[in-house]
């Protein structure tokens, strides 16, 4: 099935019409005509069945034909990433992750890392190609970059996990992960958390967690973590 995307429809849209550029894509590259079936998602859990009503590559139409929902998770997972030095290993993650099934992923600015700055726009460009290239209802969040003591100090619901590389007493993931739980875990840049920023997250209630007997790279972490809690979660 190729899924297509609109944020715009709900279960009570009758028909709509894609922008320029996607009308183009299904007609002139996909070459999609009059009464085509076309699989469409607004991102919201929703699988809305729809037929080529308008075959233009202008503003191809379509008319719903019908529609299904995606039951929510019963659980949350939010990973909290440190934008890692080179962007494409960052858009890695994001890209695979998505595919993985992560709900909420928020960029952390961290005293040790070395890319400050992010660009957005495209980061949701990844994420949105990604969860449509899998299948995926539900359009995973993407919160705009914080520092980590702005972060920290953030109320957060259900387990929260740091996963550092320091000598010190942790857990094992797969130790302390249940079902239906929702996660919040922390993953540091390049040269890891600070000893400061491990306090802290200490200090605010996060446990601090071993992803295996290996140092991994910020973004190979970071997957792990996500498979990890999405595999605890399968029915």
């Amino acid at each position: 099935m190729q899924l297509f995307y609109n944020p715009n429809i709900n279960e009570t849209t009758e028909s709509f019409s894609f922008d320029k550029e996607e009308s183009k894509h299904i007609i002139k590259v996909l070459r999609k005509k009059d009464s085509d079936i076309l699989f469409v998602t607004n991102g919201q859990g929703f699988l809305f069945k729809t037929e080529i009503t308008l075959a233009s590559d202008n503003k191809c139409t379509v008319q719903i034909i019908s529609f299904e929902q995606k039951a929510l998770s019963k659980y949350h997972l939010h990973l909290v990433v440190a934008p890692t030095k080179m962007n494409d290993r960052y858009e890695w993650f994001l890209e695979k992750a998505t595919e993985i099934g992560v709900h909420e992923i928020t960029p952390i600015i961290c005293d040790r890392s070395e890319r400050k700055v992010i660009n957005k726009e495209r980061f949701d460009k990844i994420i949105l190609s990604a969860m449509k290239q899998s299948n995926e209802l539900y359009l995973p969040k993407l919160n705009e970059a914080i520092s980590f003591k702005e972060f920290i100090k953030l109320e957060r619901e259900g387990l929260k996990l740091i996963a550092h590389c320091e000598e010190t007493d942790k857990k094992t993931l797969k130790s302390i992960l249940k079902p239906n739980e929702n996660i919040t875990m922390l993953v540091g840049p390049e040269g890891d958390f600070s000893e400061n920023e491990i306090a802290m997250a200490l200090e605010n209630n996060f446990i601090p967690v071993s992803l295996g007997n290996t140092r991994l790279r910020t973004e190979t972490a970071a997957v792990v973590a996500c498979h990890s809690v999405v595999f605890v979660n399968e029915d």
